[in-house]
This record gives structure tokens, C-alpha cells and sequence, in this order.
């Protein structure tokens, strides 16, 4: 059988868009591909593909995600998405078409002894589809001594691979502020109690949280995103419901502003007397890199001759992948997607696109990491 044409491949999956949960045909796709390398296949809420050579017990295992964005897609190349409204916007076409780039690689070179996991992972973008799988029994239907995943990064050199041990990702919670006061007539705001000022009061406070109150250089972001109330043109509100977003490095950060949240909207709720509730809910984890993983991909970045970090900033957005660090050592790394049109566009910008360029790399990586971590013995025979 000749080898993929990475490029056709990842060209077909960027046409055919599915949101988290909905990839039923990228799914079948994956594991029709899989098949045909002769991997052993298993479908649940995701595709997880099982290569097994040698004698060796060890095994790995190697995430790609596979979901788009209700992201309308302004591209001017040939294979823009044929669903209206939805794209890959992040770049899970070439993160699934990398792996399995690297699944038909070592499935034909077999110079490896122990199992590897390939995990095509379903809802990244909502941070649901890792623990999803988990939940489903992932790693205990097939226990991994390591994870590893890759994501591509705008604005870097091509093919330049970077990570680091400790926090590489920050969490992300979501918090709803609902404030119940009394609404009236614009021309009497005395006789009611206006949510939108209380709202507004609460707004400013929640900024005394990072400036304030966390210590310096701790790398929390506090949003508020939405403000809605029930007022009119003359008719004060009397609801109102704040909407936002929280960035945090360190589980500690997470909690201590999920307190703080509460204590300031309730305090100042108590102080108009009205009844205010906070609702905080952390959908990503931070995602901790384990030192040993870190170091492994440093040495098979190296070993393809790539530009290698290993000590790079951590990254602000969040990542799914947390969820399979939290349970497993990993290790989330990032590829340099160039700098130049529409790949150095930002993740989720409607005309980002994946670098081409990155597919041999990528799959090339996968298959050094796995060399290395499950090195061949001279006496094994596949």
C-alpha cells in the first residue's frame, strides 16, 4: 500500500468539520485508516488505536484531538470547510493527520518493543472529551505509563518544538454572578434596588482580586465577559447576571479566586440588600508537565534535528489534554507553526490554517518518541 499523502489527508479533514461530540465521520475515518495499517481498533466516544511489537510491557501513549469550532471560515484555499459555520480553526486536522502519520510509520517499521496508544480524543475545545474518555475506562482498558500530546503554535518557527516541566497550560473556570434586587421606573431608582449599579460595583471589586489580593506574578486573569440584566429604556433591572472567565497557573490561584468571587459579589449584595449567588465551575485544569516526559520529548526533538526548548513560558490558553496529565505522567508540547499568513494567524481566527509543512515533522517526532521510550532490543524480533 503506498504511504498517506499527509497533505490530502489533512486537506479532507479540514473540509469535512465536526464539533466536539458530532465527529462521527472523522471518527470512522480515523479508524477506517487505523485498520489499514493493521492496528488493533476500538471505538467508544473517541478512536483509540493499539500497535503492539516485540516483547516489551511498557506502553505509551499519543493524543490527538480531533474536533472543530462553530468558527465561520474566511480562507481563500482549496479546501476551505464544506460546513457552513463550523472549521478547524486550532489545527486538530493536522494534529489527528500527524498521528496518524505516525501510526502507518512505525506499523511498517515495527523497530520498536512494547505498546503504543494511539488516542484520537473527541470535544477538546469545551474540555470535556478527555475525561470523558477516561471515564469510559481508557486507562484502564489500556494502562499507559506516559502521555504525550502536541499542539501547534502560531507565531513560532516551523517545525520549532518547545515545553516545559511544570505548568504549561493555564486552567480555565467559568463563573455566572446572579444578583436579585427590585426592579422599578428610571425616574424612582430610590423606591427599587438597581441590579445594574450593584452589578457594575461588583465588577470593579472582582479586578481587586488579581491586583490586590494574589501575590504579584501570579498569572491569574479575572473577566467578566458578559452583563445582562432585564432593564429597559425606563425600567431599572431588577436582575442582572455577570458572565466571565478565569485564568489561573496554580490550583491554589483557582480556589483562593473562587472565594474571594464569592466573598466580594456576596458582600456587596449584603451591603444593598439584595441576594446575590456565584456559581464557579472549572471546566480545564491547569496541565502540569511531568519533569521525565519533558525530557524525553527534548531528547527526540533533538534527535530529528529540529529547534528543540525545553524551557519555554507557559502558555495562557488551557488545554484539555490536562485531564490525561492529572492521571498519567505527560507531556504537552508545542509546534511551531511559521510566522508568515495564514499560519501565523492566531488559533481561532477565521482564517488561521495548519502548516503543511508540519505533517512529516510531526509525524517523524512521534515516531523518534517512541523509539526512545520504547527502545528495541537487539534480540527482539517484531
Amino acid at each position: 500500500m503506498p504511504a498517506l499523502d499527509l497533505a490530502d489527508v489533512r486537506h479532507s479533514f479540514h473540509r469535512a468539520p465536526e464539533l466536539g461530540f458530532e465527529e462521527h465521520n472523522t471518527k470512522a475515518r480515523i479508524a477506517s485508516f487505523l485498520s489499514s495499517f493493521g492496528l488493533e481498533v476500538h471505538e467508544g466516544v473517541g478512536v483509540v488505536g493499539i500497535l503492539k511489537c516485540g516483547t516489551g510491557n511498557r506502553a505509551i501513549g499519543l493524543r490527538a484531538d480531533m474536533d472543530a469550532l462553530p468558527i465561520l471560515e474566511t480562507s481563500t484555499h482549496d479546501y476551505v470547510s464544506e460546513t457552513h459555520g463550523v472549521m478547524h480553526a486550532c489545527g486538530h486536522d493536522g494534529h489527528m493527520t500527524m498521528l496518524l502519520g505516525a501510526a502507518e510509520k512505525l506499523a511498517k517499521a515495527r523497530d520498536f518493543d512494547g505498546t503504543v496508544v494511539f488516542i484520537f480524543q473527541p470535544n477538546e475545545e469545551h474540555g470535556l472529551g478527555a475525561q470523558a474518555m477516561i471515564e469510559e475506562g481508557l486507562l484502564n482498558q489500556f494502562p499507559i505509563e506516559e502521555v504525550y500530546a502536541i499542539h501547534n503554535l502560531p507565531g513560532a518557527p516551523v517545525g520549532q518544538i518547545s515545553t516545559r516541566a511544570g505548568q504549561i497550560c493555564a486552567s480555565e473556570s467559568l463563573f455566572e454572578i446572579t444578583i436579585n434586587g427590585q426592579g422599578g421606573h428610571a425616574s424612582m431608582p430610590h423606591v427599587g434596588r438597581d441590579a445594574i449599579t450593584i452589578g457594575a460595583e461588583i465588577v470593579q471589586a472582582l479586578q481587586t482580586i488579581v491586583s490586590r489580593k494574589l501575590a504579584p506574578g501570579a498569572g491569574a486573569v479575572v473577566s467578566v465577559t458578559e452583563f445582562l440584566t432585564d432593564g429597559q429604556r425606563n425600567v431599572l433591572p431588577g436582575t442582572a447576571t455577570l458572565k466571565g472567565d478565569v485564568r489561573t497557573k496554580q490550583p491554589a490561584d483557582r480556589d483562593q479566586v473562587a472565594t474571594l468571587m464569592t466573598q466580594i459579589a456576596t458582600g456587596i449584595g449584603a451591603a444593598h440588600g439584595v441576594d446575590v449567588t456565584v456559581d464557579f465551575r472549572t471546566e480545564f485544569i491547569e496541565t502540569l508537565n511531568d519533569p521525565m516526559p519533558v525530557e524525553a520529548v527534548v531528547k527526540a526533538a533533538r534527535g530529528i534535528g529540529v529547534e528543540t526548548i525545553g524551557d519555554r513560558d507557559p502558555m495562557s490558553f488551557s488545554e484539555d489534554f490536562a485531564h490525561f496529565c492529572a492521571a498519567v505522567p505527560g507531556c504537552f508540547l508545542l509546534l511551531g507553526n511559521g510566522t508568515e499568513g495564514p499560519h501565523g494567524q492566531p488559533l481561532h481566527a477565521a482564517d488561521y490554517d495548519f502548516n503543511d509543512a508540519l505533517l512529516p515533522i510531526g509525524a517523524a517526532f512521534w515516531a523518534q518518541l517512541v523509539r526512545d521510550r520504547l527502545p528495541l532490543d537487539t534480540n527482539t524480533k517484531a
